[in-house]
C-alpha cells in the first residue's frame, strides 16, 4: 500500500467534494473572492449527471405547470448571461411547439409561452412566434396534422466542456483540483476537516485540512453523508433517471422540436454535433448505483414512439447511433411522480462534532449552476468569513473572451491564420475551444505538424491539449465527454486513441504500479 502524505501544513478555506457543474461551480466562485480551494473528483470531471443532461440553458417551460416561478424567473435571467460568459460553447436555439389536439390547449400553451417571455429580462434572444406549419419549413418532417406551432427561444451548451471550463479556470484562479481522486475519510478535527483521499490510479493516499466542506457530489451526495461521515438514516434524495437516444437526422432544419407526450410529459429532439438528432429525455425514479446507469429496453421503445408520434419518418431502433443516461439528484420534495419531482437546488448547512461546518448540495439545473453557487458562497462567508464580491455574473469562461455574437468571426480569423484547415475542423475547434483552438494548434503550419492522426479531424495535438489543460486521461474522457468525435471513430480508431492517451497521461504505469485495481 502507498505511503500516506499530507499536504503540507496548509489549511484550506473550502474543501470541495464532486467534479460536476455544481462543484466546479462552487470551487470557481470561490477561489475568485480569495478563497483557497480544493477539490477532488473521484472520475473524470462531468463523468456522472453533468455529461447526461438534455444540453439546454433554460428556463424549463414545463416548470410552469408545476408553479415554479422562481426557478423559472432565476433560469431565465441565466441564459443570456452564459451565453455571453461562454459563446463557444453556448449559443441561441428556438424551438418549435407543435400544437396537439386533446392535450394542453394552445391558449393554455400560448400564456406559457408569454410567461416565459416576459419574465426572465430577455433582451437577446428573440420572442416567441406563431407557425402555420402547412408553409413553414419546420412543418416539413413533421406528419400533416400538425397545423400550428409556436416558436420560442433557448439556449443549447455543450454540458461537458462546460464543466471542464469551470475547472479549468478555478485552477488557472489557484484552485487545486484533482480528478481520479476518492475522498475516502472527513473528520471534525477541532473545527477543522480533516480529509482522507486516494489518487485511484496510483493508490496513493494523502490528508487535506480545510475550514468548510461542500458536499457537491450529485448522485452521490447521500454516499458521502453517510459513508464519508457516518451518518445514519440518510435519505434526502430522489434519484431520478433521464436517457436519451442519438440517432441520424431526422431533419435538416436549425430549430429543434419541443414535442407534447399523450402522458402529459415531453421531449426534445434537436439538432447535434451537425449529422444527428438527438432525443429526450426520460424521467424515470432510479434506485441501482449511479455509476452503472444505463438506458432500458423501455425507455428506448418509449423515446421511439415519442418521436415517431410526429416524425412523418419514423425513429426506429436500428437509427440509433449512441444512447446516453444520468441520474439527477434530486431533493426528494415527496412528489408523487419523477417528473413532478422539483428540479430546484437546496443548499443544507450543519456542522461536524467539533463544529466544522459544510453544506450539502441538492438538485439543481446546469442552467442555475453560477446562482447555485453564489447562494453556497453566502453560506460559506456566513461561516468562515466573507472575502470578495460576487463577480461570475460577468466573467467569461477561458476560450470565450470575444463577442457573444462573434462565433463566425472567430472561424474567419482561425481560418486566416492556419490556412491548411478546413472549415469544419476550424468551425469545431472554435465551438469547443474558443480562443483556445490556437493553443491547440500552437505553431503548427501543416496537417503534418498536428502530429499522429487518429481519424475524421482528430490529431495528436489536440489530445495532447486535453491531457495538459483539461484532466483527461482516457479515450473515453476525450471521445464522449471533451470532444464526441466517439460519434465518429470506428472502433479501431477510438481504441488506438484510449492506448495513446493512456501512454501520454501516463494512466497505464499508475495502474500497474497500484496493483490495476484502480484505473
Amino acid at each position: 500500500m502507498p505511503a500516506s502524505k499530507s499536504t503540507s501544513s496548509r489549511i484550506f478555506d473550502v474543501f470541495v467534494i464532486g467534479g460536476g457543474i455544481n462543484g466546479c461551480g462552487i470551487a470557481r466562485d470561490a477561489v475568485g473572492r480569495g478563497y483557497s480551494v480544493f477539490l477532488a473528483e473521484m472520475n473524470d470531471l462531468a463523468s456522472g449527471t453533468s455529461s447526461g443532461s438534455t444540453k439546454l440553458i433554460h428556463g424549463g417551460l414545463r416548470y410552469l405547470e408545476y408553479y415554479e416561478f422562481r426557478l423559472v424567473r432565476e433560469a431565465l435571467m441565466e441564459r443570456e448571461i452564459l451565453w455571453r460568459n461562454a459563446p463557444h460553447i453556448i449559443w441561441p436555439m428556438r424551438f418549435v411547439l407543435p400544437l396537439h389536439k386533446g392535450l394542453r390547449p394552445a391558449w393554455l400553451v400560448r400564456l406559457g409561452l408569454f410567461i416565459y417571455d416576459h419574465i426572465g429580462g430577455r433582451k437577446l434572444l428573440p420572442k416567441t412566434r406563431t407557425l402555420d406549419m402547412r408553409t413553414d419549413p419546420a412543418g416539413k418532417p413533421l406528419k400533416g396534422s400538425y397545423r400550428r406551432a409556436f416558436e420560442y427561444s433557448d439556449c443549447w451548451v455543450n454540458d461537458a466542456r462546460f464543466v471542464v471550463l469551470n475547472a479549468r479556470d478555478a485552477a488557472d484562479r489557484g484552485a487545486d483540483v484533482r480528478v481520479r481522486t476518492r475522498v475516502t475519510s472527513a473528520e471534525d478535527e477541532k473545527g477543522i476537516w480533516k480529509i482522507g483521499i486516494q489518487n485511484l490510479l496510483t493508490g496513493e493516499t494523502e490528508t487535506v485540512r480545510a475550514r468548510y466542506l461542500v458536499n457537491a457530489a450529485g448522485p452521490w451526495v447521500d454516499h458521502v453523508i453517510s459513508g464519508v461521515l457516518g451518518q445514519n438514516d440518510v435519505q434526502n434524495v430522489r434519484l431520478v433517471k433521464g436517457s436519451h437516444i442519438v440517432v441520424r437526422s431526422k431533419f435538416d432544419d436549425p430549430r429543434a422540436y419541443f414535442f407534447q407526450n399523450s402522458d402529459g410529459r415531453i421531449i426534445f429532439a434537436i439538432p447535434y454535433e451537425n449529422d444527428f438528432t438527438l432525443i429526450g429525455t426520460t424521467d424515470q425514479d432510479y434506485d441501482g448505483d449511479p455509476k452503472e446507469v444505463a438506458i432500458s429496453d423501455n425507455e428506448v421503445d418509449y423515446l421511439c414512439a415519442a418521436a415517431s408520434a410526429y416524425f412523418v419518418e419514423p425513429v426506429r431502433r436500428d437509427d440509433i447511433v449512441w444512447t446516453y443516461s444520468g441520474v439527477r439528484p434530486l431533493f426528494d420534495d415527496g412528489a408523487s411522480k419523477a417528473q413532478e419531482a422539483t428540479r430546484d437546488y437546496v443548499l443544507k448547512s450543519e456542522t461536524g462534532r467539533g463544529g466544522a461546518p459544510m453544506v450539502h448540495v441538492f438538485g439543481g439545473k446546469i442552467t442555475t449552476y453560477r446562482k447555485l453557487a453564489e447562494s453556497a458562497l453566502e453560506k460559506i462567508a456566513e461561516s468562515i468569513g466573507a472575502k470578495g464580491r460576487p463577480w461570475t455574473h460577468s466573467a467569461t469562461l477561458p476560450g470565450g473572451e470575444f463577442a457573444f455574437d462573434g462565433y463566425e468571426a472567430q472561424v474567419e480569423a482561425l481560418l486566416r491564420d492556419y490556412a491548411f484547415l478546413d472549415r469544419h475542423h476550424a468551425a469545431r475547434l472554435v465551438r469547443l475551444y474558443g480562443l483556445c483552438a490556437r493553443e491547440v494548434l500552437g505553431n503548427a503550419q501543416s496537417p503534418r505538424d498536428l502530429g499522429r492522426h487518429f481519424g475524421v479531424d482528430l490529431y495528436e495535438a489536440e489530445l495532447r491539449y486535453l491531457t495538459a489543460r483539461e484532466w483527461a486521461v482516457t479515450g473515453e474522457d476525450v471521445l464522449w465527454r471533451r470532444t464526441k468525435r466517439g460519434l465518429r471513430l470506428t472502433p479501431e480508431e477510438a481504441a488506438e486513441v484510449d492506448d495513446f492517451m493512456r501512454d501520454i497521461s501516463g494512466m497505464q504505469d499508475q495502474a500497474a504500479n497500484a496493483g490495476g485495481g484502480h484505473a
